[in-house]
C-alpha cells in the first residue's frame, strides 16, 4: 500500500529543506515503489532562493501510514515569521491524532510547537534558531547540536541538509537500513547518519577562520585523515617550519594537528560503527592499528 508523503510549503521555504527530504522519498519509490509526493499550500510561492513554486491548495486524504513533512523558511535575525494559518496547524494536529507522522526540517519546528505537537517534547532545529525556539515555546524540550530527533510520531530535525538524515531515517523506519542505504549510495550522500551526530562536522569546527596555511594544512589532513602523517612531512608540504605550523595551527583551531586528525578518525569511526561495523574494524578502517586507540582517545576529557 503506498503511503503519501505531503510537504507543508511556506512562502521563502528553502529550497534544499524541501528538496532534500523530496529527492529521498522520490528515490525510495523508485526502489520499492511505496512512496506518493504531494505538495500543499496557499497557493502559488517563491522559494527562498527566487525559484517559483506551484502547490496545490487541497489536500489529500491522509491515514496513519502517512506522513507530514513541514520544510524549513529564512528565519533572519529577528523573530521567525509564523506563515502557516490556523487552519494549516490544525489539519497537522490532526494527521498526528490520527496516528500520522509529523516532521519538520529546520524552521520547520517552529509550525510544529505553533500546532501544540512540541509541546513536553524533545526537538530540535538549526543552531542559528534554537535559542529562539526555546525562548518562543517554553514547554519544548529543546536538543541542540544534533541532526534530527526522533519523539514519538514527531520528528524534527536541524535543518538544511539534515533534512536529507532524517528522511533516511524515515524509510529505515519503514523499509529497513539497507533499502535507506540503497537511497543514499543513489543520492552520492553520506550513508545514513546518527541523529545524535553533531550539526558542525570535526572539519566544519575548525574551518572559522582567516588562516591560509591552516586552511592548506586542514585540506592535507582531511585528505589524509586515516595515513600516517608525522608533523615534519606535513610542514615540508606546506613549506614552513614543523614549530610554525604547530603554533599556527593552534592559534587558529585551538588544537594541534594530531588531536585534530584524531578527531577526524574518531568521527568517521563513529560514523562506521553506526552502520554496523565492529569497534576493531572500524579503527582499522580509519588508521588505528585497533580498536584499543578508539576507546583510549573516547576515553579522554574533550
Amino acid at each position: 500500500m503506498v503511503r503519501t508523503v505531503v510537504f507543508v510549503v511556506p512562502a521563502g521555504v528553502h529550497l534544499l529543506d524541501l528538496a532534500g527530504p523530496a529527492q529521498v522519498f522520490s528515490t525510495a519509490h523508485d526502489l520499492v515503489g511505496d512512496y506518493r509526493l504531494a505538495y500543499v499550500g496557499d497557493g502559488p510561492v517563491r522559494c527562498h532562493q527566487g525559484i517559483p513554486l506551484i502547490l496545490d491548495e487541497h489536500w489529500p486524504v491522509l491515514g496513519a501510514r502517512d506522513i507530514v513533512v513541514v520544510p524549513g523558511w529564512r528565519v533572519g535575525n529577528g523573530p521567525a515569521p509564523r506563515p502557516f494559518p490556523v487552519g494549516t496547524l490544525d489539519r497537522i494536529r490532526a494527521h498526528h491524532a490520527g496516528g500520522g507522522r509529523v516532521a519538520s526540517v529546520c524552521a520547520g519546528a517552529f509550525a510544529l510547537a505553533d500546532s501544540g505537537l512540541l509541546d513536553g517534547r524533545r526537538a530540535t532545529t538549526h543552531h542559528d534558531v534554537q535559542d529562539e525556539l526555546a525562548r518562543y515555546r517554553p514547554a519544548v524540550d529543546v536538543v541542540r547540536d544534533v541532526l534530527f530527533v526522533p519523539d514519538g510520531r514527531v520528528y524534527t530535525s536541524a535543518g538544511i541538509a539534515s533534512g536529507i538524515d532524517l528522511a533516511l531515517h524515515l524509510v529505515a523506519e519503514d523499509h529497513g537500513p539497507a533499502v535507506a542505504a540503497r537511497v543514499a549510495r543513489t543520492l552520492v550522500v553520506p550513508a545514513r547518519r546518527n541523529g545524535s551526530a553533531p550539526q558542525a562536522s570535526v572539519m566544519l569546527r575548525h574551518r572559522d577562520h582567516l588562516a591560509d596555511t591552516v586552511h592548506r594544512a586542514l585540506d592535507v589532513l582531511d585528505a589524509r585523515f586515516a595515513d600516517p602523517l608525522p608533523l615534519d612531512e606535513l610542514a615540508a608540504a606546506l613549506g614552513v617550519s614543523p614549530r610554525t605550523l604547530t603554533r599556527r595551527f593552534h592559534a587558529a583551531t585551538g588544537t594541534t594537528p594530531l588531536r585534530y586528525q584524531h578527531e577526524l578518525r574518531l568521527e568517521k569511526a563513529g560514523e562506521l560503527q553506526a552502520q554496523g561495523w565492529s569497534q576493531d574494524a572500524a579503527a582499522r578502517a580509519v588508521g588505528f592499528t585497533d580498536g584499543r586507540m578508539l576507546r583510549r582517545l573516547r576515553s579522554k576529557p574533550a
